[in-house]
């Protein structure tokens, strides 16, 4: 009888478990929840640093610049 009650734990425990593992394969992959854009690069005009579009100080011209010192400088 005490071996009948262990095999029917274990019967018990290995569906368990089972059942736990096909719910996880049956579950889909976590979506991104943002997409990642892409920016626009720009170079300075006095120093040829390559940055993103929104971090580059822009001048009147329509030239780009790393800093404000740069700008201040101008084109190289």
């Amino acid at each position: 009888m005490k071996y009948l009650l262990v095999a029917l734990v274990v019967m018990i425990a290995i569906g368990i478990w089972r059942n736990n593992r096909r719910k996880a394969d049956d579950a889909p992959p976590p979506r991104r929840s943002k997409q990642r854009q892409v920016e626009q690069m720009v170079t300075c005009a006095h120093c040829g640093l390559h940055l993103p579009a929104s971090d580059a100080v822009a001048s009147k011209d329509q030239l780009h610049y790393c800093c404000s010192e740069h700008r201040r400088l101008g084109p190289h």
